[in-house]
């Protein structure tokens, strides 16, 4: 079949016309300017109040802190990892009179693509890590429960970390050593003496089980010498939910021929157990952070009490990852909406979060991801609506669709909260607290984060060009 031009013409000419109709049925009727829908545009304002977060659960986390830095604006912060060693098989066999030839401790560098594994300075700082015994085994896993260690200093690293670079090390197989490429990693030398006693001299009646061991051995705790460190520092992610984290021991020992082999063994740092929930989890490491605001501007927000109902002053607020500080934000004119601008079905509604400051810079950069959640009526963490309802759609980008990334270009964070503001608007849900706060780029949480070290100076107050904004597209009803 074919079309003459006249055809054509005429198929274009109709397409225009039925394009340019938004509503079709409506052709040729007149509009009755009582009931016509119009959108409108209103910024709501924003308050916010600085608080200071709770301690992190540190059980079963995928990647562990590890760290010191000084930051300008935050202050001081500081991580430690307390782990449990676990005999790699029960009545472990370290052969005839065994005698150890090293002892290393492997920390493996968190590998993810899409996070940060390290936070702050790989370039200039250099760091000091000393190994502890811990003096009891891990039992808590809060993040400010501050974990007993002897204080015989057992190994030591000193030097530049290198997260993102593999290492050569030689393998010991069958005697024979073999050099071959593992992930980064760390490793820690430690006393041949202290390891020989505690762990080779017990022989299998101390690697019987893994309590009896544990019981004996205890564990083993790593933390940055401040005074041997330089430079602004960071914070490192270790990962020990595999098999490259661990203490490796290489000995000799007598054989049938009166002769001597060589061996070695990787003790595994941490044990896979249930969750509870279909999966599992690391159990066995624990991390203790600690922050040190003194005589930033973080502390002054803190030490000021915001009295119910009032509005702060301050131009930025601030977000910290493991454990800092989070921001509390309110919206004040919502409570009377429907009095000031009517009954409103709410189009789209979008909390915008703009960077407080000109250009947050290596090695101190922005948070990659914030979360965005409200507390329930017990002041218990819970998802917002609209994460909830992205979360578990089936839509391409799912979660991602609720926002809270970083936006370099223009240096902010949006979250679309259309359901979350109906439903306060209408009454239908209390807003007992709404909360922005760091977040690992991969794992949405609404609880203190020991996962993130990152940060955000963000804009504040009613008159600075990049406060916090909530953006509320509505359309009128009768």
């Amino acid at each position: 079949m074919k079309f003459t031009k006249q055809d054509l013409l005429t198929l274009l000419i109709g397409l225009f016309l039925f394009a340019s109709c938004k509503n079709p049925d409506g052709v040729g009727l007149d509009v009755d300017p009582n009931t016509a829908i119009t959108g409108t545009l209103v910024v709501s304002p924003v308050t916010t109040q600085l608080v200071r977060e709770t301690a992190a659960n540190t059980l079963g986390l995928n990647r562990y802190p590890l760290g010191y830095m000084t930051d300008p604006v935050f202050g001081k912060t500081e991580s430690g990892i307390a782990m449990t060693v676990y005999p790699v098989s029960n009545s472990y066999d370290f052969g005839n009179a065994p005698q150890l030839d090293s002892a290393v401790l492997v920390l493996k560098f968190d590998e993810s693509s899409t996070v940060t594994k390290f936070y702050g300075d790989t370039t200039n700082s250099k760091y000091s890590i000393d190994v502890f015994q811990l003096a009891n085994k891990v039992t808590t896993y809060k993040s400010s429960d501050v974990q007993a260690i002897n204080n015989t200093l057992l190994g030591n690293f000193t030097g530049k970390l290198a997260p993102n670079t593999k290492t050569k090390v030689f393998d010991v197989i069958a005697g024979k050593d073999t050099l071959k490429t593992v992930p980064a990693q760390i490793r820690i030398p430690l006393n041949k003496a202290f390891i020989q006693n505690a762990i080779l001299n017990q022989g299998t009646a101390g690697t019987a089980t893994d309590t009896k061991f544990i019981e004996s051995f205890k564990g083993l705790y790593a933390q940055i010498n401040k005074t041997s460190s330089t430079g602004v520092g960071g914070i490192a992610f270790f990962n020990f939910s595999g098999t490259d984290s661990y203490l490796q021991m290489v000995w000799k020992k007598t054989n049938t021929s009166n002769g001597t082999d060589t061996a070695t063994v990787n003790f595994p740092i941490g044990k896979l157990v249930s969750n509870g929930n279909g999966g599992s989890a690391i159990s066995g490491v624990a991390a203790n952070i600690k922050h040190d605001y003194t005589g930033t501007e973080v502390q002054k927000q803190i030490d000021v009490p915001v009295l119910p109902d009032t509005t702060q002053s301050y131009n930025v607020t601030y977000l910290q990852g493991l454990a800092g500080v989070k921001t509390k934000l309110k919206f004040p004119a919502l409570t009377n909406f429907t009095s000031t601008y009517g009954k409103a079905v709410i189009n789209k509604a979008e909390l915008v979060v703009e960077i407080g400051e000109s250009a947050p810079a290596y090695p101190f950069n922005a948070a990659q991801r914030l979360s965005l959640y409200r507390w329930d009526i017990a002041q218990q963490p819970a998802n917002i609506p609209d994460y909830t309802t992205f979360s578990g759609s089936n839509a391409s980008g799912g979660a991602a669709l609720f926002g809270g990334y970083f936006d370099s270009l223009k240096k902010r964070y949006i979250f679309i909260v259309t359901s979350y503001v109906q439903s306060l608007i209408d009454k239908n849900m209390q807003d007992y607290g709404t909360f922005l706060a760091p977040t690992s780029y991969t794992d949405f949480q609404n609880v203190p984060s020991a996962t993130s070290a990152e940060r955000s100076v963000i804009g504040a107050g009613s008159t600075t060009a990049n406060k916090i904004k909530l953006n509320i597209y509505y359309t009128k009803i009768n």
